[in-house]
């Protein structure tokens, strides 16, 4: 059944079950404002804000380190040549700076540090986490066997942690993948992979800030955050090339409260991904490119998955990527819910799928089933003033599940023009599944 109504400004589908594509390269008058329209509900009251994160001492303000509460690495024995292995001696560095009775500061200075398999855990005295300073260059060991685990940098059960490059040249965290990492089996290729190493992973880690630092050629992910909340994430730069393997930028899994903003960050996967669980994340002023784009998910790959709600996109700049905007979830995932999405003020520029909604996700034919629809529930998505070009057949795909209904999504001024224009049509739009509550309003594609 198909009921499709539209007037000079408005588009609206309802109880869509079809696999179709349709032209969309109509250009409507000005709609009415949304919240004139009963069927329209207001996006913002929808999405509510992510609260930013408190912000511990800024470094911006933050004084050069005094000998005082001073704890520098090379005073420990790290030495910073770029060949001896300094991890005990940061660890020793650490544990003095975490247990000192007053202010503390951990100091990593200017040189190239060879750093292995670490993990930065508190609490420390009085709760109270020491700030830590980087100056110098990271360097994680070359080899795989190097590391016994999937970490490299682990920062675990802190509160009011702030980690920064200070000012000056921001320093460079260096997982060195490109020696043996990515000529392994990559897990985008073959559902068995070889381990994926994460170089900055943070563990029950709560009211920080992560600033002015660059992070690049991750073994795996390069920055990952799990069970966090009320973290701030800015002047970050994040660098891999776009073909290698499974690299996402920054993903977000069973957190709250996390707002990343002003930011670069080009990789071989998902530049940002936002897993089960996370609630109230903020995504702003980021670049991104080369990847996989801003992914919601993947989502009902496990049972049992926390929901997804609360995520704000905006002000983002996407260039060259495999898709722009993204909400993925798995076929014959268990039920969960995934809703108050909103994606505002993007610019696309040459992106392969600028807008994709895909339940049906399944990356080198790796799904137990694919005849078993997907059961994450997707309700309340915004897509708003979206502009810029793509280079593929279609500007929006929405690809929803045949056992339950994506709710409620919205186009809203979406200005999205194909590279190599098509004639007469400059676009296309394909819908396949469940849709219930479709709008679209100024738009073209």
């Amino acid at each position: 059944m198909v009921a499709l109504g539209m007037n000079s400004s408005v588009a609206f589908l309802s109880f869509l079950y079809i696999t179709c594509v349709v032209s969309a390269s109509w250009r409507p008058t000005p709609a009415p404002e949304p919240n004139s329209l009963v069927s329209s509900p207001n996006p913002e009251a929808n999405s509510p804000e992510p609260s930013p994160a408190t912000l511990a001492d800024s470094p911006e303000t933050q004084l050069p380190p005094t000998a005082e509460g001073l704890f520098d690495v090379t005073d420990y024995g790290a030495e910073p040549d770029g060949e001896t292995e300094t991890s005990s001696a940061f660890l020793e560095a650490w544990n003095a700076a975490c247990s000192h009775n007053g202010d503390s500061t951990f100091y990593i200075p200017e040189g190239t540090f060879l750093l292995g398999p670490v993990s930065i855990t508190g609490p420390c005295h009085n709760n109270q986490p020491p700030k830590i300073v980087i100056k110098g260059t990271l360097m994680a060991p070359p080899n795989l066997s190097a590391f016994p685990d999937t970490n490299w940098i682990v920062f675990q059960d802190l509160h009011g942690i702030n980690i920064s490059g200070g000012n000056g040249e921001v320093p460079n965290i260096d997982a060195q993948g490109e020696v043996e990492a990515w000529k392994r089996n990559s897990c985008s290729k073959s559902e068995k992979c070889n381990k994926l190493i994460t170089s900055l992973r943070f563990n029950n880690v709560s009211l920080g800030t992560i600033s002015n630092i660059a992070v690049s050629n991750s073994k795996g992910f390069h920055v990952a955050f799990l069970d966090c909340d009320n973290i701030n994430v800015y002047n970050v730069s994040i660098s891999s090339p776009g073909d290698s393997p499974n690299t996402d930028g920054i993903h977000v899994g069973m957190s709250t409260n996390i707002n990343i903003t002003s930011s670069n960050i080009g990789a071989g996967d998902d530049c940002i991904s936002i897993g089960p669980g996370s609630r109230n994340i903020s995504v702003s002023d980021v670049k991104c490119g080369p990847g996989h784009g801003i992914s919601i998910g993947s989502l009902g790959k496990y049972t049992d998955e926390e929901d997804v709600v609360g995520i704000n996109v905006r002000n983002c700049t996407i260039t060259g990527t495999q898709n722009g905007v993204r909400v993925k979830t798995w076929p014959g995932a268990p039920a969960s819910h995934a809703s108050n999405f909103m994606f505002t003020d993007i610019v696309m520029i040459n992106v392969s799928n600028p807008i994709i909604i895909d339940q049906e996700y399944c990356p080198s034919n790796s799904c137990k089933s694919t005849s078993e629809p997907s059961l994450v529930k997707l309700s309340n998505i915004h897509f708003k003033n979206i502009s810029g070009t793509y280079n593929t057949e279609s500007g929006v795909t929405l690809i929803c599940s045949s056992g339950v209904p994506c709710e409620n999504i919205h186009l809203i001024d979406i200005n999205l023009n194909p590279t190599e224009p098509e004639t007469p049509r400059e676009g296309r739009f394909n819908v396949k599944g469940v849709v219930n509550g479709l709008e679209i309003l100024n738009s073209s594609f």
